[in-house]
């Protein structure tokens, strides 16, 4: 028998979009962990503070899942874009932070915030459109552009402004294909919390260029610096805003896997221009969040006491206060700030500091394996030779990571 030719092929897009996956890049980093070190693995890479006790979500979270697993009322599928309990529960929790409210329709419930960046984007994608995305950002976000066919350019984030957006540097990648910019407040990876002022000339700027902003607001709250959390969806009357959040950051959840997506448009913008009947066609094509998961939102978001937000927020800023300290004491960290929300912070390596240290992913590779800590090269994130450190775990495990990043450094610091 000859060889026969097969028809089918790989799908090279799904590649690509896999260059761009953080977990792909940690696994790489794992791989040199070394198995005979007795010592606990610090993970300071990902931002997943579940699996520590101290960032255990509130029991009215817990107690609201049992109720509505136990009730046997929520066991069937969820209606294409969310429950309407869940839904209205949402807009009235948004709203609390907007000049005006949101209503159920404004609202799409989706399996976290990573459906809802698919959602948007799938709903965006049109035959040579373009997406501004920023840099550093979140890697999904370049994974699905890939998979829907949207051109990515990049605006800089400017680490000496305190990581704003490049205003006049976005200005001059839009052009008649550009659809929408991407804003990540408070900051991943770079832990800045956006000024009030700033969110409104990047609402000037977007409606001056006609594009949408899509606003990932997956840390909203979760601040503990000068610069106060305020919504993008505040400035929808400027230009309008898709709101993407979830209740696995506030709530220290990220396996209930529960996000939602808002429309802040008065002006019914989007409506006018079918992004919503886009926005519901891509959830029709998507699996919905669990039944039960949603039917806990409404006691969840109305009954969750501002002592747990606060317990969370002030073991936060131990652990940001800690890592800036031992981080700027280290001569090979530089262009360090001070996080002021999120989970993380940014740091640039000085290869003038260190031998035997050829880039950001030889800097994790090594480290993991010669001190069991785990960090996340910034290639991934868009800024190659940066680190970004995960500062959101126990304070004692926060603190010997970062003695031991102390030792790994000065082991390998450059004696000339």
């Amino acid at each position: 028998m000859g060889t026969k030719e097969w028809k089918f092929r790989e799908n090279r897009n799904l590649r690509t979009a896999a260059t761009f996956s953080i977990k792909r890049v940690l696994d790489d980093v794992n791989r040199n962990l070394d198995r005979s070190d007795g010592r606990p693995i610090i993970p300071l890479s990902h931002g997943d503070p579940s699996s520590f006790s101290c960032f255990r979500t509130t029991q009215v979270a817990e107690d609201a899942v049992v109720d509505a697993l136990r009730s046997a009322k929520f066991n069937g599928y969820a209606p294409k874009g969310g429950a309407l309990q869940a839904r209205r529960s949402i807009a009235e929790y948004l709203s609390r932070n907007l000049p005006y409210k949101l209503s159920p329709d404004d609202v799409y419930v989706t399996l976290g915030a990573k459906q809802a960046i698919e959602v948007v984007l799938s709903a965006l994608s049109r035959p040579g459109a373009n997406i501004l995305l920023p840099r550093p950002g979140y890697p999904v976000y370049e994974a699905h552009a890939v998979l829907n066919h949207l051109e990515v350019r990049h605006f800089d984030l400017l680490q000496e402004k305190d990581w704003e957006v490049d205003l006049n540097g976005l200005e001059t990648l839009v052009d008649d294909k550009t659809v929408a910019m991407v804003i990540i407040n408070p900051g991943n990876p770079c832990g800045n919390v956006f000024t009030r002022d700033h969110l409104q000339k990047i609402a000037e700027t977007a409606r001056r260029m006609g594009i949408l902003v899509i606003a990932d607001e997956a840390y909203a709250h979760l601040t503990f610096g000068s610069n106060s959390y305020v919504s993008m969806g505040v400035f929808g009357n400027l230009a309008p805003v898709l709101t993407l959040g979830t209740l696995s950051k506030r709530w220290l959840v990220p396996g209930w896997r529960l996000g939602w997506i808002a429309r802040s448009d008065p002006d019914g913008i989007f409506e006018e221009h079918g992004v919503v009947e886009c926005i519901k066609r891509s959830l029709i094509t998507n699996t919905e969040a669990a039944t039960f998961i949603q039917a806990a939102v409404p006691q969840i978001l109305e009954n969750t006491t501002d002592d747990f937000f606060v317990q969370t927020i002030n073991i936060l800023q131990e652990d940001a206060d800690m890592c800036y300290k031992w981080l700027k004491d280290i001569p090979c960290f530089t262009c360090l700030q001070k996080p002021q929300g999120s989970l993380f912070l940014m740091v640039k390596l000085d290869f003038s500091q260190l031998q035997g240290i050829n880039d950001d992913m030889d800097f994790c590779s090594k480290l993991a394996k010669e001190e069991s800590v785990l960090l996340l090269p910034g290639f991934v994130l868009g800024l190659k030779n940066w680190i970004r450190v995960t500062f959101a775990i126990e304070p004692s495990a926060l603190e010997e990571g970062l003695a031991r990043i102390k030792a790994f450094c000065m082991r390998h610091a450059n004696k000339q």
